[in-house]
């Protein structure tokens, strides 16, 4: 039993505590009850960056000093060109609803091959907002289609879906552009041991697949780089995701310190490529600055200082803080620019810290700096026996999840957005009627009639995924929305895919989708794939769980 008392609005920052879960001891546990949003540590594009990225080539070093790379084994600089779609992964601790009452999720069909009553009622909908019928209650989403259903991003959403309204009010530029596929697929409750998380397959995915910086990000210093396990398969040490959920991590893995502001950005270069210099002439006289003298320590400290050199003439008086991007921080009431996805009191509110954090992975990922990201969002356990909690939440990941897709639009960039949670919830069909409060940024929601969370059930959970394309037209759908299927109960058929009963293989899935986005694979022509994963574990028929060609710029 919840510990609030009913009709009593939770905050979204506030703590959901219960009685038949034990208190929580390990990270992951606090970040799933709302108690924590994150690590606190930072890596600098100093000399030890190397041990975390050795694969870097964005901006052009001296003559003598290119060489010098060429002479070191394994010592490159840069990323891969920049043609990669950027990825960005929304870990929802704790067991977030995502189908039917946010994402429609059908039987075999589809989508639009709806559920019976009692399974809509399990997922928190009830008679009178069941998708496909006749229209009586106003929706949060007034540019709903009829029947309770909204196709704005596509991909078809429940019409009063928080999540939805939170991606529209912040990615309203983006429609048109945007598609999306949803992945029934049950996850154990409550737990980060799921191995959701797609960061590390990124890298394997094709060698030009890096960010300029680093090459993948995380809102949490886990080996995962979120809330939720990478899988064991795929982790790999050298990749390991930069931890990044504050503005100062942005601009400290880019900071070459004081020397912009005494000799200017193109005398910073020089004093770098002249450090890297000094530094292989020591090592080669045997001076090994206090380091071993084993050959590959010597490599590693002569890339090091030449990759400070490169991300110095990269970077050096370039404009990296997130907010101080007019994109993205639009200043007190938005005065400085009225588009921005942020005004300066949202960055500075109740909200701060989710938005400055996905305002900082968004702005390394969607600039390429980095090639994938992931953003973990605490206190999604939310079968506080009401439905305030969870529609307030989701309504704040929507906000987060459309930040991104406007970022993209606004740099003319490709993105591909995955959202995942560990397990999810369930309605015993009592209704929470209070209503919804407040407006714009200060607008509270209430239950408006919808059933109330009241225990988790991993029966009901699914994951989603969405495609931004900029240009004239959005992504070219060449096979479904919905890979997988539910029963008419809402309980995932745990046949209905690959992926449907293995988190693991949900990860493959995401993978032969991000590279059908990139244009390594399409149907018909999968062996990139299978090149790149050979143990898949996904079957024979890859062509049926591709769902958008190419997007990439």
């Amino acid at each position: 039993m919840a510990r609030f008392k009913k009709n009593h609005p939770i905050h979204p920052n506030a703590p959901l505590l219960f009685e038949d879960h034990g208190k929580p001891v390990t990270r992951r546990q606090f970040i799933r009850q709302g108690l924590a949003t994150g690590g606190a540590t930072v890596l600098t594009g100093g000399l030890f960056s190397l041990f975390a990225n050795p694969n870097k080539a964005y901006a052009d070093v001296a003559p003598d000093l290119e060489a010098l790379v060429n002479s070191i084994p394994g010592c490159t600089l840069g990323g891969g060109g920049g043609l990669n779609v950027p990825f960005i992964c929304f870990d929802l601790a704790g067991g977030a609803n995502f189908a039917g009452s946010n994402v429609l999720v059908g039987q075999q069909g589809g989508q639009m091959e709806f559920l019976s009553t009692a399974g809509y009622s399990k997922l928190g909908l009830p008679g009178d907002m069941l998708p496909g019928q006749a229209q009586t209650v106003t929706t949060l989403n007034t540019s709903a289609n009829n029947n309770f259903i909204n196709d704005d991003l596509n991909l078809a959403f429940h019409a009063d879906s928080p999540m939805l309204f939170g991606i529209l009010e912040k990615a309203a530029g983006a429609i048109g552009n945007v598609d999306g596929c949803v992945i029934p697929a049950r996850s154990d409750n409550d737990t980060g041991n799921n191995p959701h998380n797609p960061l590390y397959p990124l890298v394997m995915t094709h060698p030009s697949v890096r960010g300029e910086v680093v090459d993948l990000i995380g809102s949490r210093s886990s080996i995962s780089g979120g809330n939720s396990m990478a899988p064991a398969m795929y982790i790999n040490p050298e990749f390991r995701p930069t931890k990044v959920d504050r503005p100062s991590d942005v601009t400290g893995m880019v900071d070459v310190g004081d020397l912009t502001a005494i000799l200017g950005p193109t005398d910073v270069t020089a004093v770098m490529e002249s450090m890297a210099r000094v530094s292989h002439k020591k090592l080669q006289a045997g001076i090994t600055t206090g380091l071993t003298n084993d050959d590959i320590i010597k490599n590693m400290v002569r890339c090091g200082y030449l990759k400070s050199a490169d991300i110095a003439n990269e970077f050096a008086g370039r404009p990296v803080d997130p907010m101080g991007d007019l994109d993205i921080n639009g200043g007190p009431a938005k005065s400085l620019n009225a588009n921005a996805i942020f005004s300066q009191e949202e960055l500075d509110g109740p909200n701060r810290g989710e938005f400055r954090k996905t305002a900082s992975v968004m702005k390394m990922v969607v600039n390429r700096y980095a090639i994938g990201g992931c953003i973990t969002m605490g206190g999604y356990d939310y079968h506080t026996g009401d439905r305030q909690a969870g529609e307030n939440r989701d309504l704040r990941a929507g906000r987060c999840i459309g930040a991104c897709l406007e970022y993209a639009r606004l740099r003319g960039m490709p993105l591909m957005i995955y959202v995942f949670s560990d397990g999810s919830v369930a309605s015993n069909g009592n209704t929470d009627d209070t209503a919804n409060a407040g407006t714009g940024e200060n607008l509270v929601l209430g239950g408006q009639g919808k059933g109330e969370w009241t225990g988790d059930n991993s029966s009901t959970a699914c994951s989603y995924f969405l495609a931004y394309r900029p240009g004239p037209v959005g992504p070219d759908l060449v096979g479904s929305r919905q890979i997988g299927h539910m029963n008419a109960g809402a309980s995932v058929v745990t046949t209905s895919s690959p992926a449907a009963n293995n988190p693991n293989l949900l990860v493959n899935m995401i993978m032969l989708n991000y590279m059908a986005l990139n244009g390594m694979v399409s149907p018909g022509d999968t062996f990139a794939f299978t090149q790149a994963f050979p143990n898949h574990g996904l079957g024979n028929n890859l062509d049926n769980y591709i769902s958008f060609g190419s997007i990439r710029t």
